[in-house]
């Protein structure tokens, strides 16, 4: 399970050979989605900062193309001669600084300054007789926090002048670049049949609204439903939303997830035919690893690399796949730049990976997170064997489907404690507990699930539940009209998280007039109570309660044929 290396036995070259020979049997899958998004821009550029600093950048700017440059700048004016496109500048007053805001991207950008009335002007009409700016250059080094973006949009390009003088000119240079038509893919697609944001007009999980750094994702609050939406002109493929969504209601387009998790399971299968030993996964984005290439870093043989657009498009369901298909580590490469919340997504998936390795009898040291600058920890040979040479299929589309499947191959090949193990906040991982004195089986919580984990008992009034399907969104707790159910977060470490329970059960209450079983005796006892005083149901009329549908309007229709005007009494 946990077995110790023997160095010496291990034959790097032969590791090598089987390395190259994954690679030109199988190919990592790559997004090949049609360019379908396109950003017009026609060279508008807006200039954000300083007096100096903006000048400064203007005066490389003039002359470049551009059709034309507005200056904002934070403490002077700007006196600037007039060259081939229009100059336009303006001071923006320390109170106007706190109101400017700026949303869009390339080709559509709005700057606004929010005014005391409520309303907004929009300083792209009110200085370039333009609703929008196709580019913006913020020189203000932060100091104007005009939008939340940790991944800015594309178009939009920040630079500090006096500190980053080294990129000056390349910053500079693609600003005059964007002018014209681009085409980016469309990264993602929504399944909202899925989706396990929001039901009945409660809201539920918000896992890739937390973790999107490019806030390219948000809720659109509807009458009665809100739905998750991507605008793919924000979206830059970073991928976290994909690996933090449980239920696969957010995927790549092309290639779908888990075309990745296949070619995982293919990768080591095929490196352990070609004679390779102790396989390590590690996970790196494809720049970090053309830059190895031109510096001319070869890694060790036993090293394979699953090249990635962004680190956040493969999370812990993708690594503990790597080790249910028999890595011996997997590895995840840091780099430099990394938006806080994409850090912020590996860190908790590292933690929820972690919890569910120790949860199922193994050493949480095979998956790890690598530095920058941590050549040692990188090329270093796995300190354990790996967990099987078996292959791993799957038989199931559903990314949930699919995870099961790994935890119970780790269980397998591990000591499962048989216990509920403490998870991350936020994990999708725990059951629910029913209040059996509470519930009356309306089955509200059934109709929310977005999953199959709640069921109806059919025939028989019943509630039955299965963990292992089960996200922790919350819809069913918020969906009880009588409270009845608390969700109970963890990851239960044994056989009855893959076993479907009845939470709760009753007899079926029989119509008094035809015999039907039409609902439960909780039930029409809580509605008799409730509807006790109405003058509807006064005297003999309450005995309508204890009937099915078709009989209560038989008896409804007996009683106008006996006393046409009893209606009217009510």
């Amino acid at each position: 399970m946990n077995q110790r290396i023997q160095l010496a036995s291990i034959d790097d070259q032969r590791n090598v050979a089987a390395r190259e020979a994954v690679r030109r049997r199988i190919s990592w899958p790559v997004n090949l989605t049609p360019a379908n998004v396109t950003y017009h821009s026609r060279g508008h550029v807006l200039l954000l900062g300083s007096a100096p600093s903006v000048t400064q950048a203007a005066r490389v700017l003039q002359g470049r193309g551009l059709a034309s440059l507005t200056m904002l700048t934070t403490d002077e004016a700007v006196d600037l001669p007039v060259a081939s496109e229009p100059l336009i500048a303006q001071v923006l007053s320390a109170h106007q600084q706190s109101q400017l805001n700026i949303a869009g991207h390339l080709g559509g950008f709005r700057a606004t300054l929010s005014q005391d009335d409520g309303d907004s002007l929009n300083l792209a009409q009110a200085l370039i007789e333009r609703d929008v700016f196709d580019v913006v250059l913020d020189l203000s080094e932060g100091a104007l926090n005009v939008a939340s973006w940790e991944l800015p949009p594309p178009g939009y390009l920040r630079l500090a002048w006096e500190r980053q003088e080294a990129e000056r000119a390349d910053v500079l240079e693609s600003v005059t670049e964007l002018v014209g038509e681009f085409d980016k893919p469309r990264y993602f697609q929504v399944n909202t049949d899925l989706c396990a944001h929001s039901s009945s007009g409660n809201v539920g999980c918000t896992r890739c609204l937390d973790v999107c750094p490019a806030d390219a994702i948000s809720s659109i609050q509807g009458r009665i439903e809100s739905r998750i939406e991507i605008d793919p002109f924000l979206c830059q493929g970073v991928g976290s939303c994909t690996s933090a969504c449980p239920t696969g209601a957010i995927e790549f387009r092309l290639p779908e997830t888990r075309r990745q998790q296949d070619t995982l399971a293919t990768w080591l299968t095929a490196y352990r035919d070609a004679g390779g030993e102790v396989p390590v996964l590690r996970f790196i984005t494809h720049d970090s690893l053309e830059a190895e290439r031109a510096a001319g870093i070869t890694t060790p043989g036993h090293i394979i690399d699953a090249p990635l657009e962004e680190l956040g498009a493969a999370g812990h369901d993708q690594w503990l796949t790597a080790l249910a298909s028999g890595a011996s580590e997997v590895r995840i490469q840091l780099h430099d730049g990394m938006p806080p919340r994409l850090s912020a997504f590996l860190e908790h998936q590292i933690a929820q990976a972690h919890s569910l390795l120790a949860a199922l009898g193994h050493d949480a040291a095979r998956i790890k997170l690598l530095s920058v600058d941590a050549e040692g920890e990188r090329d270093a040979l796995p300190s354990l064997t790996p967990l099987t040479e078996s292959p791993l299929s799957f038989n199931e589309p559903n990314k949930r489907a699919r995870l099961n499947v790994v935890l119970a191959r780790l269980a397998e090949l591990g000591a499962p404690s048989g216990e509920r193990h403490a998870m991350p906040q936020g994990a999708a991982y725990g059951g629910i507990n029913v209040d059996s004195a509470a519930c009356t089986l309306c089955h509200a919580c059934v109709s929310n699930c977005p999953t199959p984990a709640l069921k109806s008992g059919g025939n028989t009034p019943a509630l039955s539940f299965l963990e292992a399907d089960c996200v922790q969104c919350g819809l069913c707790e918020q969906a009880c009209p009588e409270d009845a159910i608390t969700l109970e977060p963890g990851f239960l470490a044994a056989p009855a998280r893959e076993t479907r329970h009845i939470c709760h059960e009753e007899a079926a209450f029989e119509c008094i007039s035809c015999g039907k079983p039409f609902a439960t005796a909780s039930t029409v006892a809580t509605i008799k109570a409730k509807l006790a005083n109405h003058p509807y149901f006064a005297g003999d009329a309450m005995t309508r309660l204890e009937m099915c549908e078709d009989c209560r309007v038989k008896d409804v229709w007996k009683t106008m044929a006996r006393d046409p005007e009893a209606q009217l009494k009510v």
